[in-house]
């Protein structure tokens, strides 16, 4: 998978790429990960991406001109499954929408900035928008870092276990279980028999009973 993400502020997405997982998925060639800085595509001595609104009102809009450069130079050198906005007004982002992006082959990620984009960008350019939650960010960048992350990670071959993914909150529609580990008693606090019986089959109804009813007390909606 490759993603490209256009940016006014690479600098924030430096870090996130640079640790842990993600830094893994891109040394072992499972993902690419290019940010583009849209100021580069700017006709403007200032190297300047926004414009005052017409019709008046507070706050600067980016404007189509750099974005249409920079997309359009970026599909010359290939296909892409997805051009997306970050944009609180965009659907909210769930695991159900990682799954299908990371069965994607090339993204392209716009982050959101100022007052938003031209509408002629999500008119004539953007196949899907997303946002993170019922909130606004300074930017776009962390939100695409977060969907990155969550796609990132479902890809085979990035995390060390496969199934573990499998098994994530949400995946099914339900949240995961209870989880433990050493010691099996701290502090007269101890780990449920069931988990230390050795009997696999009855640890999976526990799981799976134990979801449903974490599921029903704090996501209820999930299961409607």
């Amino acid at each position: 998978m490759r993603i490209d993400i256009i940016t006014v502020l690479p600098e924030l997405l430096q870090s996130p790429f640079e640790v842990s997982i993600l830094k893994r998925a891109i040394e072992k060639g499972i993902v690419e990960v290019h940010t583009h800085n849209l100021r580069d595509w700017s006709t403007n001595s200032y190297n300047q991406i926004d414009d005052y609104q017409f019709g008046g009102g507070a706050g600067m809009v980016m404007m189509i001109e750099p974005i249409d450069k920079c997309i359009t130079e970026l599909k010359a050198e290939r296909d892409y499954d997805e051009i997306i906005y970050m944009t609180p007004d965009g659907k909210t982002f769930n695991q159900h929408t990682a799954n299908e992006l990371s069965l994607k082959e090339n993204i392209i990620i716009l982050c959101g900035h100022y007052k938003g984009v031209d509408q002629r960008v999500r008119d004539h350019f953007i196949t899907r928008e997303i946002s993170v939650g019922d909130f606004v960010l300074s930017g776009g960048e962390l939100a695409a870092a977060l969907v990155c992350d969550a796609v990132i990670r479902l890809i085979p071959g990035v995390l060390g276990n496969e199934t573990s993914a499998l098994t994530d909150s949400f995946q099914d529609d339900l949240l995961a279980p209870p989880v433990y580990t050493r010691p099996a008693d701290y502090k007269g606090w101890t780990v449920p028999e069931i988990l230390t019986s050795g009997n696999t089959g009855k640890i999976e109804e526990w799981r799976e009973d134990q979801a449903y009813k974490r599921t029903k007390e704090r996501r209820p909606d999930l299961l409607e």
